[in-house]
């Protein structure tokens, strides 16, 4: 199973994606968080998802959480917390204990300059790890902040201010981030076990802002989110980890007025990225709503999502069965299951005009094995 790359905090100026999702899903699908509602009071919540039925376990503590405390699923049950105290990021372990809730305290990152801004990111795929970047003005530091051995540790600085986040493979060494330096965004990779060595993973045109939103180490399938085909503004478009097929801007994603934020890639298919389903939300006049797409299909499919959804937040399974996670008053802990639209021919043409973002939808080969990630040729494109 692939899970939702966590979205960066309204806070973050430099990242032009939509909001975070509203739950984060473990890298294997076994375990949710949340941060739940009772009244006017906040509450931390873990989702168990691997079983017959989801079910929720609540895990408040003394006092009622912030709105913006993040929340994060370990693959051990527990549910990470990231609290801000005055200037001080402090990180607990929460878990239940019969009745109530126990914490286990991890220490804090203390941020002296207001400037600077901290945020978890995406789920490690090994679950036993969490990591947090500080975005400062002109550098980013990278924190381990549970896993380690004696609280949170420093693991890198990074020139420049660096958003985003996503894993390139399945150990958790590979991290990609999107940095901005020099006036320019673009995607980079952070060897985690080569002391946060720095190189570069997406440069499509030098004067081009380019951003990595997602991606799945089976088949190396990457979506991206570029100004290259037409400056100013932002395309969303995909590529291949180590293919040497250019980047490529499908009209299909790209609807006026809306806003499309993949966020699940079917895992599993390992050297078949252009027939992996990706999921995608869809944010426009009327709300938010799903996509699913192909890259064989050239085709979006536009799905209305179960009511409740926890907007942003699903994965798929191997078999293409896209799990959505939704909370209503009348099912607190739900899922929702929808299979993927079968692939099928493309009958759209290379170039036509974009399609109006409509109104909600009612409910309806091979190729190289991934090279070392500073030789991906990721540097040419295609808008078709």
């Amino acid at each position: 199973m692939t899970a939702c790359a966590i979205e960066s905090t309204a806070e973050d100026e430099d990242d032009d994606r939509a909001p975070h999702a509203d739950c984060v899903i473990t890298a294997d699908g076994a375990y949710a968080a949340r941060l739940a509602r009772d009244g006017e009071s906040w509450f931390p919540e873990r989702w168990t998802l691997d079983g017959p039925e989801p079910y929720a376990v609540p895990l408040p503590v003394h006092q009622p959480e912030e709105p913006g405390t993040e929340v994060h699923p370990m693959a051990d049950g527990r549910v990470l917390v990231h609290r801000l105290v005055q200037k001080r990021h402090a990180f607990s372990l929460l878990y239940p204990t019969g009745p109530g809730t126990g914490e286990l305290p991890l220490g804090a990152v203390e941020c002296p300059d207001g400037g600077t801004r901290l945020r978890l990111l995406p789920p490690a795929p090994c679950g036993e790890r969490a990591y947090a970047l500080a975005v400062g003005p002109r550098s980013t530091t990278l924190w381990l902040v549970a896993g380690g051995a004696f609280g949170p540790e420093h693991v890198a600085e990074i020139p420049g201010r660096c958003s985003g986040g996503a894993w390139l493979d399945r150990t958790g060494r590979m991290l990609a981030l999107d940095r901005e330096a020099g006036g320019r965004t673009k995607a980079v990779v952070v060897d985690l076990e080569r002391g946060g060595e720095v190189s570069p993973l997406l440069q499509i045109a030098a004067d081009s802002d380019d951003r990595l939103l997602l991606a799945d180490p089976d088949s190396g399938l990457l979506l991206i989110r570029s100004d290259a085909p037409s400056p100013g503004e932002p395309r969303l478009g995909w590529g291949v980890l180590g293919s040497t097929f250019p980047v490529r801007f499908p009209e299909s994603l790209r609807l006026p007025d809306c806003t499309l934020t993949p966020f699940a890639i079917q895992p599993g298919q390992v050297l078949l990225p252009e027939d992996c389903a990706v999921a995608l939300r869809v944010d426009g006049p009327f709300g938010s709503w799903v996509g699913v797409w192909r890259a064989t299909e050239r085709h979006l499919h536009q799905l209305a999502p179960p009511k409740g959804w926890l907007t942003g937040s699903g994965l798929w399974t191997r078999d293409g069965v896209l799990r959505l996670p939704y909370a209503t008053e009348a099912e607190p802990c739900g899922v929702a299951r929808m299979t993927a639209p079968l692939a099928r021919p493309s009958t759209e043409p290379p170039h036509t005009a974009p399609r109006p973002c409509a109104e909600p939808p009612a409910a309806e080969r091979s190729t190289p094995r991934p090279v070392p990630l500073q030789e991906a040729p990721l540097n040419r494109l295609v808008t078709k």
